[in-house]
């Protein structure tokens, strides 16, 4: 299978890109090297790891912007695509608070870029990754993915549903099979370095405070990045003809286990043997007090089941994190 797969230098990109050649897919790799939120050389780093991959000479990287039409076009023109994988986007709550229109504009606008591509080109199969954003700031959990999800607190949220909605209607009328995918709060190595649990640790091996926002109660359903992967490969496969995706379906991928703050920085310590130094800040405008996935549905339609407990998981993060800062 030829698959295209946006933002496949990015941290969840990159690691997707390993299990596809690893199990015998072509991969076309589309990224602009974005560096809204961490530098190009990250980037570039986690491509390397890919492209050191035993079966490389099936990676196609075209560094270019998927919200370019002719871009686009001209990667679905040169030869046949079986699937696309669409992981590119501006993530991060926090920055689209200040920059909404851009915000709306890459993942927006490129959502419906990739989907025309498709329609044009025949292309019906689809990965979309959403978020546990959508969800909004509740209280009632687990998330499910009948749950309305009307409500999202931030225009990074408000972006990810739109892009679900563009895909429902995609697959309504020209019988595109979509599965949409809300990550919940996805770490391992190469994660993000301003996401929590990188920052965090960063601080705590460097000595220097950590912000720490609110009093420590809001809580995450942290994913470890082999779990995601597991399930961002069984909705794939599950989009082909006869499936268990037709039309568009929306998964949840979680942990399904929920950490607050003051226990994240506990396990961090634990997994670090540093003790943390905290700077004490109020809760920050658009986060979320909780998420929590119930990922039954994507169990019984995907066989996902997430394995990689938070202590396993943060221990091997940790460990990877000294290894990169040995180098």
């Amino acid at each position: 299978m030829r698959v295209l797969v946006t933002g496949l230098c990015g941290f969840i990109g990159s690691h997707l890109g390993e299990r596809l050649l690893s199990r015998g897919d072509e991969v076309v790799a589309l990224d602009n090297f974005d560096e809204t939120l961490y530098p190009a050389a990250l980037h570039a780093r986690n491509l390397a790891v890919v492209q050191a991959h035993p079966r490389a000479r099936a990676l196609e990287v075209v560094r270019g912007d998927f919200t370019d039409e002719g871009t686009v076009e001209a990667i679905f023109a040169r030869a046949p695509i079986d699937a696309v994988v669409h992981l590119g986007a501006l993530a991060g709550v926090r920055p689209s608070l200040t920059q909404p229109l851009r915000y709306e504009h890459v993942n927006v606008r490129g959502t419906f870029v990739l989907l025309e591509a498709m329609r044009r080109h025949g292309v019906a199969r689809l990965a979309f990754a959403s978020s546990s954003s959508v969800y909004g700031a509740r209280n009632d959990v687990p998330f499910s993915e009948r749950d309305p999800a009307v409500h999202p607190a931030s225009p990074y949220a408000a972006t990810k549903r739109m892009g679900e909605l563009a895909c429902d209607s995609y697959a309504a009328l020209y019988g595109l099979r979509i599965a949409s995918l809300r990550f919940f709060t996805v770490y391992g190595p190469r994660q993000r370095p301003e996401m929590a649990i990188h920052a965090f640790a960063q601080r705590i091996l460097e000595g220097v405070p950590l912000a720490f926002f609110g009093d420590g109660s809001s809580a995450r359903d942290y994913t470890f990045i082999d779990d995601i992967i597991d399930g961002v490969v069984a909705a794939l496969d599950s989009t082909a003809s006869g499936g268990a995706t037709a039309g568009h379906r929306v998964y949840n991928l979680g942990g399904s286990r929920v950490t607050t703050l003051t226990e994240l920085v506990a396990l961090l310590e634990r997994a670090l043997g540093k003790r943390a130094v905290l700077d004490r800040r109020p809760a920050q405008l658009g986060d979320v007090p909780i998420t929590y996935a119930d990922v039954r549905e994507a169990g019984l339609a995907l066989g996902y089941a997430p394995k990689i407990a938070i202590e396993e998981g943060l221990a091997r993060f940790c460990a990877w994190l000294e290894r990169e800062r040995a180098v």
